[in-house]
């Protein structure tokens, strides 16, 4: 089963699922924005990834800056309160197979990451 970490909102996301339906791949979709996140998924995901949460939290989101997270992004505990908090934080989406994930950007990943 295929999980991916969902936002309707971004076209990349929505490619994402496209993809997806075009395999026939069974997946779930979970609307992190709505459904909420928790730090032991996020911790999930960081290992999934293999990435610290400063590598898949968004920069240029302006709640990263009105919450100073420069002063203390390399404490992964901190930034892992502040996305739970703030979950468009997250870089999205984010695709789950197994024990591995990628951040479906551009969304074509999705094909070798299936293989």
């Amino acid at each position: 089963m295929i999980t991916i970490y969902h936002n309707p909102l971004w076209s990349k996301s929505r490619k994402s699922v496209e993809i997806l339906k075009e395999r026939a791949e069974k997946y779930q979709i979970i609307d992190y924005l709505k459904e909420g996140i928790t730090i032991d998924e996020l911790i999930s995901i960081g290992k999934k990834l293999n990435l610290p949460p400063k590598d898949f939290i968004r920069k240029n989101d302006p709640i990263y800056k009105s919450e100073n997270i420069d002063s203390f992004i390399n404490d992964d505990y901190k930034v892992f309160n502040v996305i739970v908090n703030n979950p468009k934080l997250i870089k999205r989406p984010i695709v789950i197979k197994s024990n591995k994930a990628i951040i479906s950007r551009p969304p074509e990943l999705i094909y070798e990451f299936l293989l």
